[in-house]
């Protein structure tokens, strides 16, 4: 999710991004199990001069980046040169501590222009390092991100128990076009939950070209796929990809078989179009982002990152998808295994309604305390 997020955002803000494998092979297995495809070797970029090296972080992926020599050298060479080099999570310390890449904070003001953190903070300082403040906050547009709240706003209509004897099963079919961001973190944040999850190409290679290059290796042909049931379907976004998963004969008759047999489906801002054309969505409420909803459903809910009507999700799009996996994990097992996978995402789990009534009341009765309150409502 790290890797697929940078190439992502760094690749919407302009700049030539290459991904270079440092395995014998171009396909990478990544530690959710996803796939993807390098564009070329390590060894072949040694030679090349980059503004920017970025590791991505996992485990045992950053070992694995430690223990190759020519990135090694590749990035001694952008420090020395004092290019930006950067690591996310586990990098830092595992892979660039070892290169002697990363020093104390004593040492910061003398060490070359080096930036480590985690993920979610990391994409605005790159892209701000490499094009500056405008550029950066245009990308954050284009990812529709609201900087001015950073709360999970999340509307559930006619509630209803998302359970099961079984271990849960979601199918997510993929075409030329989707949104690599919304794949991966959809894929990750479910199967570190303990979801099942079948990835499935609707086109005739399971090589995938994601909406910005990324190429995406599927589980298996949605044909293959369409032999089981899923107690989820959910559909990715991209408005190329949404219009390809459309055409799709086999998901076409999955959806429908899913609706009557009142399982559950969701989908990510444009790939509503899909489930608007192939299901029966009359009666149903959702969200996506506004240039889409308001051209398909006249009750859209325009104010919430996430609607949760009955069996259908849905997501406004590429900012929230986390929040939308999460909230799925949620429905499926509870809040407790929801803020457990969040934790080892380091990610902040949005609270529920009690504990933000809690906290509300311990802010009252410290105002009582200190005699600030005005009146108590």
């Amino acid at each position: 999710m790290e890797a697929v997020i940078l190439i992502d955002v760094l690749r919407r803000a302009g700049a030539e991004v290459t991904v270079a494998s440092v395995e014998p092979q171009l396909e990478i297995e990544a530690a959710a199990g996803t796939k993807l495809v390098a564009d070329t070797s390590i060894s072949a970029c040694s030679a090349e001069l980059f503004d920017l090296v970025a590791l991505p972080g996992g485990m045992p992926g950053s070992a694995r980046l430690r223990d190759c020599e020519v990135l090694r050298g590749i990035t001694s060479k952008q420090a020395d040169e004092e290019r930006l080099y950067g690591a996310i999570c586990a990098a830092p310390a595992v892979t660039l501590l070892p290169w002697g890449l990363l020093r104390s904070q004593k040492e910061a003001d003398h060490m070359p222009p080096c930036i480590h953190g985690q993920a979610p903070h990391l994409l605005g300082s790159f892209v701000d390092q490499l094009f500056g403040e405008t550029v950066a906050k245009e990308v954050a547009e284009i990812l529709l991100m609201d900087t001015s709240d950073d709360d999970c706003r999340k509307e559930e209509l006619n509630p209803t128990e998302w359970s099961f004897e079984h271990n849960a099963r979601v199918l997510l079919p993929v075409a030329n076009g989707s949104e690599e961001i919304e794949v991966f973190t959809i894929v990750e944040i479910l199967r570190r939950a303990n979801v099942e999850v079948v990835v499935a190409s609707v086109e005739k290679s399971v090589q995938i070209l994601g909406s910005q290059g990324t190429r995406i290796v599927a589980d298996k042909f949605i044909g293959d796929a369409a032999r089981f049931d899923y107690d989820l379907i959910v559909l990715p976004g991209g408005r190329a990809g949404s219009d390809r998963l459309q055409k799709s004969k086999v998901l076409k008759k999955l959806l429908q078989e899913q609706g009557e047999g009142g399982r559950i489906y969701g989908a990510v801002c444009s790939s509503l179009s899909v489930l608007r054309e192939l299901c029966r969505l009359q009666d149903k409420r959702a969200t996506a982002h506004p240039r889409v909803g308001n051209k398909l459903m006249n009750d859209m809910v325009n104010d919430a990152n996430i609607v949760i009507d009955g069996r259908l999700i849905t997501c406004y799009g590429l900012s929230t998808v986390m929040d939308f996996a999460l909230a799925i994990v949620t429905k499926f097992f509870g809040h407790g295994r929801a803020r457990s996978v969040a934790e080892g995402l380091v990610l902040e789990y949005p609270r529920t309604w009690r504990e933000r009534e809690r906290e509300r009341e311990r802010e009252r009765e410290r105002e009582i305390m200190l005699g600030t309150l005005k009146f108590k409502p």
